[in-house]
């Protein structure tokens, strides 16, 4: 057994466009979300209504059951923790206790015997909070007279890291040409349909608490949580039922749920909490709140020779688990020389705490920022050196695989300057340049933005090892078993909330045993019922799940021969299954599948002494991962007297290796790029200078709708990948990675003849507008 490519070209169900078979259930209204479990208990939190205070009273009202840190003595804060890059671990209590850090961080849990009473009750709270100084931005924290956020981290610093290569000095100086952006991502909400939500029920006959909840990564939310109480986890079932989207927001651990947990045992009943969608604005974690300085050295020729960064990451109040406030910055450090061939890098990236809610990750992690900074940069570059922005990007893209960064990653097999010219092509950039300048003397102005990436994706332990995680996750398990029938029961760690999961992972399965998709069950998202795994994040899920399933389909395939050659009388290696049947090669002989697997459990007595009765498996899948690449192209239309930006069209060419089904990957690109504009134009968490928080209704908190979004064309290209064992890449992220950088792009595009460019995203028309009035203040 090898973990070598299955080449599953020749695949019967690999490729095609298969509806989901998750979306019946959900398109009739029949999906199971944790909100319609009926309780016992409702649970509302008191939030804090301040950014920084001391606590110096909590009071419930006459009649209602309170609960504060008082009564969490015996309650372990949630830690994540580094043990690299100079980190500062900190610790997030459950239930503020002494300080607030944050708007939104909960002080108690009331309870109700309703969710309207608890929320009544949680209002009436006599809350008093001594207003302490607030840090709100980056740069106030990093300031000399700074107040600490947290005692443990000097100059509020929570992680930091430093990279410069042998070379950088030497090869700077040879530079022809210096090239600064600086340029600001914005604080964001992840704004997934379904907001949190758990429910805690107490079993008094076991003395077990099942939690069904939100969650992306229902294992570790078990280890978690009991680890947080000092419990067993064989006494605490984690279930995710259908979630509503998560996009990063529900995979860290936050303090509610180890609450429910607490109430449903002490109290011994059952705990519902169900999050409002303004507690979702101001308390569940944000993302992508970035300060970028890029410096690139080029040659005369337009050459990029080296590259310097300095990245700052506002990473809120606390570190969010599993993968601490790191994420962001070491990301950013480790990828940002994106899919460019240069061997001289120096970058400095740091994690800032601040008195604001929470980061973690959310869909492209820190990769949408530093692509779009890196792609202004380029633009700025060709501009600068009098060169096309499609021939400076040729010139420097990585073309010879695989390759290894400035920064140590290994890339494998791409098409980064191939995808750019499927691109430009179908963009047809010179027949744009003629409309632009014709529509330009009518005074409206046209521009043209690219977006190449590269997307890291389906990585295993390798990576997270090396950042020094406390927690390493990355490799995935499956339990497989056909039944004496015939059917497949595929049982895996990870899980889905959207993806499609269930049905490319049949498709991949049918294909090595012979059988109709329709023949396996997919079962996830419950911890009683699954192996362990780390959950759906990282556009990791078809790689390493997919990759287990093939090698858990392999064994049962093997035995599945073994048992076929004896009715047939053939040689294993002479026997091929395919549509339900084993048959022997250039014969008409032939059993059909369910036959065997009936042999396998009832007829085992047949067999060789040594046969192991049954056909079930299991197998594990650790890869070091692989990259997908894309090139995204937007046209705009700039209105230079509103600022107003209108999408006029969007391209993207991409490469994620097999397309195991097309309709599910046009899909998550569609997803991505919608949430990419949303990332470039309109979506921003906003503060004002005492940390409150202003965005608190989708009101003020702008996500895009179908208004929005244009039609997008899609070219893909499928660069089989040598690392992983389907050949495939992962793409659940790409799509909202390249769409802030080629939509700034284009906008600064239009706006090149009056001399303005904009580098900080959301692109809104208010700054659009000041850019353009001080352009004209200048002149």
């Amino acid at each position: 057994m090898t973990d070598a490519p299955v080449h599953l070209a020749d695949g019967r169900w690999v490729g095609r466009s298969l509806r989901r078979v998750e979306d019946p259930a959900l398109v009739r209204g029949q999906g199971r979300f944790t909100a319609d479990l009926k309780a016992d208990h409702f649970v509302r939190f008191v939030r804090s209504p301040l950014a920084s205070g001391r606590i110096v009273k909590i009071e419930a009202p006459e009649g209602a059951r309170m609960f504060t840190a008082a009564d969490l003595a015996a309650v372990k804060p949630i830690q994540p923790m580094l043990h690299k890059f100079n980190y500062r671990p900190i610790a997030q209590p459950i239930l503020a206790r002494d300080v607030v850090r944050f708007v939104g961080e909960p002080v108690a849990a009331i309870l109700g015997r309703t969710d309207a009473e608890a929320e009544d009750f949680a209002d009436q709270v006599e809350l008093d909070i001594e207003t302490l100084d607030a840090l709100v931005t980056a740069d106030e924290a990093l300031g000399d007279n700074a107040p600490l956020v947290h005692d443990e981290a000097p100059r509020n610093v929570i992680v930091e890291g430093i990279v410069k290569t042998p070379d950088f000095d030497a090869t700077w100086a040879k530079a022809a040409k210096i090239v600064r952006i600086d340029a600001r991502s914005r604080r964001q909400n992840a704004t997934p349909m379904e907001a949190r939500a758990g429910h805690a029920s107490f079993d008094p006959s076991t003395g077990r608490v099942t939690l069904t909840c939100t969650s992306q990564m229902p294992h570790l939310f078990r280890t978690t949580v009991c680890d947080a109480l000092d419990m067993p986890e064989s006494e605490l079932r984690v279930i995710a039922p259908d979630v509503g989207g998560g996009f990063g927001q529900k995979m860290s651990v936050s303090p509610e749920y180890v609450m429910l947990v607490f109430l449903a045992r002490r109290l011994r009943t059952s705990i519902a909490w169900t999050e409002d969608r303004r507690e979702n604005l101001i308390a569940s974690y944000h993302s992508r709140d970035q300060q970028l300085s890029l410096e690139g050295a080029f040659d005369a020729d337009g050459k990029l020779l080296a590259l310097s960064g300095d990245i700052v990451a506002n990473i809120g109040a606390y570190s969010c688990f599993p993968t601490t406030c790191g994420v962001e910055p070491l990301m950013a450090m480790a990828e940002l020389p994106g899919p460019y061939d240069f061997r001289a890098y120096a970058c400095r990236s740091r994690g800032v705490a601040t008195h604001t809610c929470p980061i973690a990750p959310y869909r492209g992690v820190s990769r949408p920022s530093i692509t779009f900074v890196l792609e202004l940069l380029m633009d700025k570059a060709a501009c600068e050196l009098g060169i096309d922005p499609v021939d400076i990007r040729r010139k420097n893209l990585i073309a010879a695989f695989p390759y290894t960064s400035a920064t140590g990653l290994v890339f494998d097999e791409a098409s980064y300057r191939e995808t750019l010219e499927m691109a430009a092509k179908a963009i047809d950039v010179p027949a744009f340049r003629v409309r632009q300048k014709a529509a330009r003397a009518k005074g409206k102005y046209l521009g043209l933005g690219f977006g190449t990436f590269s997307e890291r994706t389906g990585y295993g332990t390798p990576a997270f090892a090396a950042r020094g995680m406390g927690i390493t996750p990355g490799w995935e398990q499956v339990e497989m078993a056909m039944d004496p029938s015939g059917f497949v029961e595929l049982k895996i760690g990870a899980s889905p909330h959207g993806q499609g999961l269930r049905t490319t992972l049949s498709q991949i399965v049918a294909d090595q045993l012979g059988i109709n998709p329709n023949r396996i069950r997919v079962v996830h998202g419950d911890t009683d019922r699954t192996p362990y795994g780390f959950g759906t994040f990282a556009s990791r899920s078809l790689v390493i799940a997919g990759g287990a399933s093939v090698l858990a389909a392999r064994k049962v395939r093997v035995k599945l021969l073994q048992i076929a050659g004896h009715f047939l009388e053939a040689a294993p290696e002479d026997i091929v299954l395919e549509d339900g049947n084993a048959k022997v090669a250039g014969t008409d002989r032939t059993i059909p599948i369910r036959d065997l697997a009936r042999a396998a459990y009832h007829g085992a007595h047949q067999f060789q002494k040594d046969f192991v009765p049954g056909l079930a498996e299991t197998a594990t899948y650790d890869p070091g991962g692989t990259f997908s690449n894309a090139c995204h192209v937007a046209i705009v239309e700039v209105d230079i007297e509103t600022g107003g930006v209108k999408i006029e069209k969007y391209l993207v060419a991409e490469d994620a290796g097999r397309i195991i089904n097309p309709m599910i990957a046009d899909g998550q690109i569609h997803g991505g790029v919608a949430q990419g504009i949303g990332n470039a134009l309109y979506e921003e968490i906003v503060y004002d200078e005492t940390g409150n928080i202003l965005t608190s209704t989708l009101a003020d908190f702008m996500p895009p709708t179908a208004h929005e979004i244009p039609p997008i064309e899609l070219h893909h290209r499928e660069t089989y990948s040598p690392a992983t064992i389907t050949e495939a890449k992962g793409l659940g992220e790409g799509g909202g990675i390249g769409a802030p950088a080629a939509i700034v792009n284009a906008i600064n595009d239009a706006l090149s003849p009056f001399g303005v460019s904009v580098a900080e995203i959301p692109a809104t028309p208010q700054r659009i507008r000041a850019a353009l009035r001080a352009a004209e203040q200048r002149s």
